[in-house]
């Protein structure tokens, strides 16, 4: 954006977060606080860059639809978005499955849930790093994991690191 102005057009910023040569999804940093609770704006923003939910505003940082957007832009999405969402399995898994191993931004919850830990490292096994210890000794979790992503036998409990098959998997 030029001269780095506080933008409050409408037609002006839709514009601006549509075209790369204007900054794109960016733009939207400097968007008047109006624009950033525009939904349309915002939408247009993050699906040109992820990276501009970040400059939301927060009411729109907690819209599901909003955020599923901008994951599947980024799985790094995550990090910009309300809590709430956090804790939201599928909005989690659009992160997860958006690349990246962003099961971190996660709420606590769903890090603790085995069912749902399982689902995650069947699809990025990276995501086993993050869950719980009490997870990390489960030798089911594990071996997907390390079937996915055969470093996390690093992140294996003590014993499970020292076990066998887990070991062989992991060796290829």
């Amino acid at each position: 954006m030029p001269d780095n102005k506080i933008i409050t057009d409408r037609e002006e910023m839709l514009k601006a977060v549509r075209d790369p040569l204007q900054g794109g999804g960016w733009a939207l940093k400097y968007a008047s606080d109006t624009l950033k609770a525009d939904r349309e704006v915002v939408l247009a923003a993050v699906r040109n860059t992820y990276y501009a939910l970040q400059f939301a505003s927060d009411s729109l940082k907690a819209d599901r639809e909003v955020v599923l957007e901008a994951l599947k832009e980024f799985g790094l999405a995550l990090q910009f978005a309300d809590d709430t969402l956090k804790a939201d399995r599928e909005v989690v898994l659009q992160a997860v499955r958006g690349g990246g191993g962003y099961f971190n931004f996660a709420d606590d919850i769903l890090k603790a849930d085995r069912e749902f830990v399982l689902e995650v490292v069947r699809t990025d096994g990276n995501a086993f790093q993050y869950t719980t210890d009490f997870l990390k000794a489960d030798r089911e979790v594990a071996f997907e994991a390390v079937r996915n992503a055969s470093c996390m036998i690093n992140h294996a409990s003590e014993e499970l690191k020292n076990d066998p098959e887990l070991k062989k998997l992991a060796e290829g």
